[in-house]
């Protein structure tokens, strides 16, 4: 046994890094597979079924063409099963998820859309890059003002400046999100000073430079919330872990040596600053991306969140399973980035050694 083991061990010890991060490749590999089959199983569980909603949309589709004398009015129950045969929902839901991954990891292919019929990868692309845009502004926004007013607030630590930044910082952090972007939106209605929704009416193809400045105008307020929401905890975390480096011994011997103020902060102290923050980064990302699901229903922003929201209620399981899969992933692909960014950052963190 440790002869078969031997070429592994040799590995880790050879390349620590790159074992370590293949070991956590396969755990997130496990981790969607075993996240897959729970939507699955989650949405056989659900109230409804979509089939109805089909057979709901052709009568309608029928009454509008003047076709209603030749439907009936009802459809039968051997309708309803022909219907679930042919989109392969009469089996176990198992089953249909082992189908879905076989296509997946085989073939690339994401299905269809069982509304509307589109590739699942066209809809999630189209989606895609207005969400990665909005969260990623703000992930920005709030990495640079939390590390500087952070840094800024831990050299006044007890004045009156570091009280009430303090306080708000609290408050923000504590604020409901949906309460905050319900207010927002009120605020854009009553005054007129932004518009209620938070995209242009016309495509960046159109005109690209007047898309660009309409965009900004219509993404102010939704962009606003996000980062008001982030920035409390991401501060408060930083100024404590600056007040925390500042008492330590290293940063008195410092000091003792008659080096600047400035080196300290910014050549030192500030530079351990950068573990806590590196290891939050991620779930800073996932909390913006849950966030972005209710900002983009209330300001009828299109991303993949409210992609996400209309396909659960129409119960389109291939869409749910990939907006939830590929969300998933980017949370997982987020931590094992920080983790690799805390040994490039730290010469203290070695990963695979023991």
């Amino acid at each position: 046994m440790k002869n078969l083991l031997a070429p592994l061990y040799f590995f880790r010890r050879r390349f620590p890094m790159l074992s370590y991060i293949i070991n956590r490749m396969v755990t997130m590999a496990a981790t969607l597979f075993i996240l897959g089959l729970a939507v699955f199983l989650l949405m056989e569980l659900a109230p409804g079924d979509i089939v109805t909603q089909l057979m709901t949309q052709q009568l309608l589709g029928g009454q509008q063409s003047g076709r209603t004398g030749t439907m009936d009015r009802n459809f039968s129950e051997a309708q309803m099963a022909a219907q679930r045969a042919d989109l392969g929902l009469d089996r176990p839901f198992y089953e249909q998820y082992f189908r879905w991954l076989g296509r997946v990891v085989f073939h690339g292919d994401l299905g269809i859309s069982l509304i509307s019929r589109a590739p699942v990868s066209f809809l999630i692309a189209s989606r895609l890059i207005n969400s990665m845009l909005l969260n990623l502004i703000s992930l920005v926004l709030i990495t640079f003002f939390s590390f500087f007013l952070g840094v800024y607030f831990s050299t006044k630590a007890g004045t009156r400046a570091d009280l009430a930044v303090t306080f708000f910082a609290l408050a923000l952090h504590a604020f409901p999100g949906i309460l905050m972007l319900i207010l927002l939106q009120l605020f854009a209605s009553v005054t007129g000073l932004f518009p209620v929704t938070a995209y242009p009416p016309f495509p960046f193809s159109e005109a690209p430079g007047r898309f660009v400045f309409s965009y900004a105008h219509h993404i102010f307020l939704p962009l606003l919330a996000s980062f008001l929401g982030g920035i409390g905890g991401t501060l408060r975390m930083i100024r404590a872990t600056m007040l925390d480096q500042l008492g330590q011994p290293y940063i008195t011997s410092l000091r003792s040596r008659g080096i600047a103020e400035w080196r300290i902060y910014l050549c030192h102290a500030f530079r351990n600053t950068l573990n806590p923050y590196i290891t939050g980064s991620a779930n800073l990302l996932a909390s913006l991306f849950s966030g972005s699901l209710i900002l983009e229903i209330i300001f009828a922003y299109p991303g993949i969140g409210r992609l996400m929201y209309e396909a659960v209620i129409q119960e389109d399981i291939n869409l749910v399973l990939t907006n939830i899969m590929f969300i998933s992933f980017l949370v997982l692909l987020g931590m094992v980035l920080a983790d690799v960014l805390l040994a490039l950052v730290d010469p203290r963190i070695r990963y695979g050694r023991g």
